[in-house]
């Protein structure tokens, strides 16, 4: 799972632990997202610490964030091996992803007067890939 897209929903675990303090929410958030990325297990584990806070005294809108956070890490805590990947040379963000689409696929495949069949563009897209993944070539 995408790692920047997972730490949006510890801004609203944030908010019902701390709602009147945003500074304790930022530090909260930090230390959080820096575990989240270098701790194997860290997904887990913040999912038991989310389910076992039991905040009074915020709005419905903060309460709704932290059960979204919850179903979310719950959904997919198993998907978040941020260590391995970033120890793999992978991508954690969805950012690069985005930017191989049109660098290496739109950029090669879609030039003018250029037409590919099945097997010579999955073949051309596999050399290219490579090619521009740190450490796979």
């Amino acid at each position: 799972m995408e790692f920047y897209h997972a730490t949006h929903y510890l801004d609203n675990v944030a908010k019902a632990i701390y709602p009147h303090d945003e500074q304790a929410q930022k530090a909260w958030k930090d230390t959080h997202c820096h575990s989240l990325k270098h701790e194997v297990g860290a997904a887990a584990s913040l999912l038991a610490e989310m389910q076992t806070i039991h905040s009074k005294r915020v709005s419905q809108s903060i309460l709704q964030g932290l059960q979204d956070a919850i179903t979310y890490f719950r959904n997919h805590h198993h998907q978040m091996l941020y260590v391995e990947a970033i120890s793999s040379n992978l991508p954690i963000g969805s950012g690069i992803t985005e930017s191989a689409c049109k660098v290496i696929i739109k950029a090669h495949l879609g030039c003018s007067g250029i037409k590919w069949k099945d097997w010579g563009a999955s073949v051309a897209l596999s050399l290219r890939t490579l090619s521009y993944t740190k450490g796979r070539w």
